[in-house]
Protein backbone atom coordinates (compact mmCIF):
# COMPACT_ATOMS: atom_id res chain seq x y z
CA UNK A 1 0.00 0.00 0.00
CA UNK A 2 1.72 3.08 -0.93
CA UNK A 3 0.55 6.30 1.84
CA UNK A 4 2.90 8.54 0.10
CA UNK A 5 1.50 11.77 -1.35
CA UNK A 6 2.60 12.41 -5.46
CA UNK A 7 4.30 15.91 -4.22
CA UNK A 8 5.57 16.99 -7.87
CA UNK A 9 3.89 19.82 -9.04
CA UNK A 10 3.82 20.78 -13.02
CA UNK A 11 4.79 23.90 -14.16
CA UNK A 12 2.45 25.73 -16.42
CA UNK A 13 2.98 28.83 -18.43
CA UNK A 14 -0.21 30.51 -19.02
CA UNK A 15 0.23 32.12 -22.50
CA UNK A 16 -3.41 32.87 -23.39
CA UNK A 17 -3.08 36.35 -22.82
CA UNK A 18 0.10 36.80 -25.00
CA UNK A 19 -2.17 35.99 -28.26
CA UNK A 20 -4.62 39.12 -27.67
CA UNK A 21 -1.28 41.25 -26.81
CA UNK A 22 0.09 40.40 -29.85
CA UNK A 23 -2.93 40.94 -32.26
CA UNK A 24 -3.37 44.52 -30.18
CA UNK A 25 0.33 44.99 -31.52
CA UNK A 26 -0.13 44.30 -34.54
CA UNK A 27 -3.55 46.50 -35.15
CA UNK A 28 -1.60 49.07 -33.83
CA UNK A 29 1.53 49.21 -35.77
CA UNK A 30 -0.62 48.68 -39.17
CA UNK A 31 -2.70 51.65 -38.06
CA UNK A 32 0.33 54.10 -36.74
CA UNK A 33 1.68 53.01 -40.21
CA UNK A 34 -0.48 54.52 -42.49
CA UNK A 35 -0.44 57.77 -40.65
CA UNK A 36 2.96 58.13 -40.87
CA UNK A 37 2.63 59.01 -44.77
CA UNK A 38 3.68 62.47 -45.34
CA UNK A 39 2.76 62.98 -49.22
CA UNK A 40 -1.12 63.79 -47.77
CA UNK A 41 -2.35 64.71 -51.25
CA UNK A 42 -3.10 62.21 -53.59
CA UNK A 43 -1.24 62.35 -56.92
CA UNK A 44 -0.82 59.55 -59.59
CA UNK A 45 3.07 59.69 -60.01
CA UNK A 46 4.64 58.83 -63.36
CA UNK A 47 7.04 55.81 -63.41
CA UNK A 48 10.98 55.90 -63.63
CA UNK A 49 13.55 53.66 -63.70
CA UNK A 50 15.92 55.04 -60.98
CA UNK A 51 14.71 56.18 -57.44
CA UNK A 52 14.83 59.98 -57.73
CA UNK A 53 14.24 61.02 -54.79
CA UNK A 54 16.04 63.82 -53.09
CA UNK A 55 16.11 65.15 -49.65
CA UNK A 56 13.07 66.42 -49.40
CA UNK A 57 13.13 70.69 -47.97
CA UNK A 58 10.00 72.12 -49.94
CA UNK A 59 7.18 69.86 -51.41
CA UNK A 60 5.01 71.71 -53.90
CA UNK A 61 2.39 68.91 -55.36
CA UNK A 62 0.48 69.73 -57.93
CA UNK A 63 -3.03 67.48 -58.47
CA UNK A 64 -5.33 66.81 -60.80
CA UNK A 65 -7.76 69.54 -60.90
CA UNK A 66 -4.04 72.07 -61.56
CA UNK A 67 -4.06 73.27 -58.37
CA UNK A 68 -0.95 73.85 -56.38
CA UNK A 69 0.12 73.05 -52.53
CA UNK A 70 2.86 73.82 -50.92
CA UNK A 71 3.22 71.55 -48.28
CA UNK A 72 -0.34 70.45 -47.17
CA UNK A 73 -1.24 74.36 -48.10
CA UNK A 74 -3.32 75.36 -51.07
CA UNK A 75 -1.84 77.48 -52.59
CA UNK A 76 -3.03 80.00 -56.31
CA UNK A 77 -0.37 79.86 -59.30
CA UNK A 78 0.17 83.40 -59.22
CA UNK A 79 1.37 83.34 -55.54
CA UNK A 80 3.62 80.76 -55.66
CA UNK A 81 6.46 82.79 -55.68
CA UNK A 82 5.56 84.28 -52.56
CA UNK A 83 4.64 81.27 -50.23
CA UNK A 84 8.05 79.81 -51.50
CA UNK A 85 10.09 82.19 -50.47
CA UNK A 86 10.15 82.12 -46.67
CA UNK A 87 10.23 78.52 -46.98
CA UNK A 88 13.33 78.51 -48.96
CA UNK A 89 15.14 81.42 -46.75
CA UNK A 90 14.33 79.32 -44.00
CA UNK A 91 16.35 76.31 -45.59
CA UNK A 92 20.65 75.70 -46.00
CA UNK A 93 22.59 77.07 -49.14
CA UNK A 94 21.54 73.73 -51.03
CA UNK A 95 17.55 74.22 -50.95
CA UNK A 96 15.64 71.79 -52.75
CA UNK A 97 11.94 72.02 -54.11
CA UNK A 98 10.15 68.34 -54.72
CA UNK A 99 7.31 68.77 -57.00
CA UNK A 100 4.47 66.06 -56.74
CA UNK A 101 2.72 66.79 -60.01
CA UNK A 102 -0.10 64.09 -61.07
CA UNK A 103 0.96 62.23 -64.41
CA UNK A 104 -2.42 63.90 -66.23
CA UNK A 105 -0.87 67.70 -65.31
CA UNK A 106 0.47 69.21 -68.06
CA UNK A 107 3.82 69.80 -68.41
CA UNK A 108 3.68 73.83 -68.23
CA UNK A 109 2.51 73.44 -64.97
CA UNK A 110 5.58 71.75 -63.79
CA UNK A 111 7.74 74.19 -65.76
CA UNK A 112 6.31 77.09 -64.20
CA UNK A 113 7.01 75.56 -60.91
CA UNK A 114 10.78 75.26 -61.90
CA UNK A 115 10.97 78.79 -63.43
CA UNK A 116 9.99 79.84 -59.71
CA UNK A 117 12.50 77.54 -57.91
CA UNK A 118 15.22 79.20 -60.50
CA UNK A 119 14.26 82.55 -59.43
CA UNK A 120 14.82 81.73 -56.09
CA UNK A 121 17.77 79.99 -56.63
CA UNK A 122 16.49 76.82 -55.50
CA UNK A 123 17.33 73.30 -56.88
CA UNK A 124 13.71 71.04 -58.09
CA UNK A 125 13.40 67.54 -58.05
CA UNK A 126 10.57 65.75 -59.90
CA UNK A 127 9.05 63.16 -58.05
CA UNK A 128 8.46 59.88 -59.49
CA UNK A 129 6.70 56.71 -58.42
CA UNK A 130 8.93 53.67 -57.39
CA UNK A 131 10.22 51.58 -60.65
CA UNK A 132 8.51 48.41 -61.72
CA UNK A 133 11.06 45.40 -60.46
Amino acid sequence: MNIRKNRYDHTQVESSALNDILFIFLLFFLIVSTLANPNVIKVTLPNAKSNTKSKQTVVVSINRDHQFFVGNNPVPEDQLKQALAPKIASESVDATIVVNADKSVPIEYVVDVMEVAHELNAKVVLATAHPNP
